[in-house]
């Protein structure tokens, strides 16, 4: 997290500091309110931009940057936090632009008068300019009604994913239409200082991936067809096991990493942890739990032999990590990068000492003893707590269970509220924050 944290308040204090030095060479005290205004427009149009512009570069899962930014599931935080900061800054841009001028209208405010715009004749480029500005407002207002719509369905948890999934490439039109609005009417002095180069730059890459999105080139290198080999059932969990057959090349995944999979085209690619160590045979199974309206249809609808489509690896749940003493926490359906790395370590050990906190709220004797017979050939010590029977698993707890836990790396998985609380409170009991490691598995 602190990676993120770091880009998103240093690339604002960037974009900040180069539109401060653009405007403070020349700078004086604006006069009345519409120069301040026209100050703030351009402030508010870099900013939105600027953040627009990762956000879409983000949106191609540029696996380059995942060493720096923790993985994807932190860089699709770090998508989130970029795009609702577009849309309340762009919102804040549209207020300046159109509030004056209902103001004026209802008396409260004075237009001072301005005279004809100047013909410059010795700078074509910025006379080109000045004759598209017209053009860019109109197409730059339907195109921020457009991405504010498109933004806030995308926040709305009760849109339902497979509209989302369809709905939300439509922001790379958006962005197009942005762009050329933010070009034609980004302060013409701005072009020959450090800012100009800057954002020119930044809105290039997310022109070229905005293209990206509209063209279905995602990610196609790391694209992969597949089909169902097995399917197990574990209805007391609510959970199917799904083995997949790659039918092309694979390139091999680490434990602890997911994958876009696509197993029925109406509903789109969903993220799933692989729950299977690399043997290079092509074989990958995910543990799905049924948690939303689709996966709860997968037991129905999917069949042996159905042809799907995987997207990988990504992530950096890696376990890497210099303690020799880990203590991993898999709750619920987080089990499941856990199991992968358990036969890894049964093939191929790496002497550490290791601890799996399993909370569950479903015991299922069956499925402990699956787990439990990979804790034993990995020589890994299982806590399974159910919590009917055992209570909830806390920091207190886990403390007392294993006492070299300030040595340790903590690996959790499961739901992020409880990893929030737990982190929070081993912290206050003296883990070093970098120390706790977790995913963000949410993808919207």
């Amino acid at each position: 997290m602190r990676n993120i944290q770091r880009f998103f308040v240093g690339f604002l204090a960037v974009l900040t500091a180069l539109w401060l030095l653009a405007e403070l060479p020349a700078w004086t005290p604006p006069p009345h309110f519409f120069a301040w205004r026209t100050l703030l427009m351009q402030y508010s149009g870099v900013l939105a931009m600027g953040v627009m512009s990762v956000a879409m570069v983000l949106a191609v899962r540029p696996v380059v940057f995942e060493p720096y930014l923790g993985g994807l599931d932190k860089m699709y935080r770090l998508h989130k936090w970029l795009g609702i900061t577009a849309l309340v800054v762009s919102v804040a841009h549209w207020l300046l632009a159109v509030a004056p001028k209902w103001m004026v209208g209802w008396g409260w405010l004075q237009r001072p008068a301005r005279g004809p715009r100047a013909v410059l004749l010795d700078a074509p480029v910025q006379q080109f300019f000045m004759g598209q500005r017209g053009l860019a407002e109109g197409i730059g207002e339907w195109a921020f009604y457009a991405a504010a719509l498109l933004m806030v369905l995308a926040l709305v948890k009760r849109f339902p994913y497979r509209h989302f999934f369809k709905t939300h490439h439509l922001l790379a039109v958006a962005y197009l239409a942005l762009m050329w609005h933010s070009v034609v009417l980004l302060k013409f002095d701005y072009w020959s200082g450090l800012l100009g180069p800057v954002m020119a730059l930044w809105m290039a890459a997310g022109t070229v991936s905005a293209l990206m999105v509209l063209f279905r080139r995602v990610a196609v290198g790391r694209q992969v067809v597949g089909e169902v080999a097995r399917i197990r059932h574990h209805a007391a969990l609510d959970v199917i096991e799904v083995e997949i057959q790659c039918k092309g090349r694979w390139a091999g995944h680490d434990t602890g990493q997911f994958a876009f999979v696509t197993l029925h085209e109406d509903e789109g690619p969903h993220p799933y942890t692989i729950s299977s160590a690399w043997t290079g045979d092509g074989h990958i199974t995910f543990i799905i739990k049924a948690l939303g309206d689709y996966t709860r249809t997968l037991s129905k609808r999917l069949r042996v032999g159905d042809v799907v489509k995987m997207e990988g690896p990504y992530g950096r749940f890696n376990f890497q990590g210099t303690a020799q003493r880990q203590i991993w926490v898999g709750a619920g359906i987080g089990i499941t990068p856990f199991i992968a790395r358990m036969k890894a370590l049964a093939a191929a050990p790496d002497g550490r000492a290791i601890d799996l906190f399993h909370p569950t709220a479903v015991y299922d004797e069956h499925a402990i003893s699956l787990v439990q017979r990979d804790a034993d050939a990995a020589q890994v010590q299982l806590h399974v707590l159910w919590s009917q029977r055992d209570g909830l698993l806390t920091a207190e707890r886990l403390t007392e269970q294993v006492s070299a836990w300030r040595e340790a790396d903590i690996w959790f998985c499961g739901p992020a509220p409880f990893g929030q609380s737990l982190r929070k409170d081993l912290v206050a009991m003296g883990l070093p924050p970098e120390r706790f490691h977790q995913e963000l598995f949410q993808m919207r």
